[in-house]
């Protein structure tokens, strides 16, 4: 009897970058992975001034443009749209979230009036597996309803001490961790 040749291993799922309001900089971890690891940026028509359907358009067509499942790496009031998204996300585009510092977009405490058309942030499970990622003093986010996204949202929460908007501010660089929370929900091995 012959032998079965071994399959190749199958190759990760690709990486779409979801920045937020305001895109992000040159040293933003978002633009590091971009820059160093050659992932793709979902590209928005207007970073200043957001409106919700205009921004949901975008991610639906960078996710389908990549024709296979995908993990979205998403920041602030990319978090929001990813979570307005899932509501029609085709079925297994994508493999799973690493959500990062969502803005909170229902209150005017927390975030600018520019955002709030992306209220009320939705609160249902997500229908992929996600990571959310709180710092325990971002402006833009409280850490009671970090707790709460995650809850809805079927996200395991992680922590990650006073990191502020887990931004360029915060001097992660290339932000290894946060690499390695996407590895948990289907991307790459660090």
């Amino acid at each position: 009897m012959a032998a079965l040749a071994a399959m190749p291993p199958a190759a990760p799922p690709d990486v779409l970058i979801v920045p937020g309001l305001g895109n992000s900089g040159p040293l933003h971890w978002q633009t590091h992975w971009e820059r160093d690891l050659g992932w793709t940026r979902v590209r928005q028509g207007e970073w200043d001034a957001p409106v919700l359907a205009d921004w949901l358009a975008g991610l639906d067509a960078a996710v389908r443009a990549r024709g296979g499942p995908v993990v979205l790496a998403a920041h602030s009031l990319g978090c929001a749209l990813v979570a307005h998204w899932s509501a029609v996300a085709p079925p297994g585009a994508v493999a799973g979230a690493l959500l990062v510092a969502p803005a909170d977009v229902d209150s005017p405490d927390h975030t600018p009036d520019e955002v709030r058309n992306f209220a009320p942030l939705p609160l249902r499970p997500l229908p992929f597996p996600a990571v959310v990622v709180a710092s325990d003093d971002d402006p833009y986010l409280s850490v009671p309803r970090a707790v709460r996204f995650a809850e809805a949202w079927g996200a395991r929460l992680e922590r990650v001490g006073a990191l502020g908007h887990i931004n360029a501010d915060s001097g992660l660089g290339a932000w290894d961790a946060g690499r390695r929370l996407l590895a948990e929900v289907g991307g790459p091995p660090v």
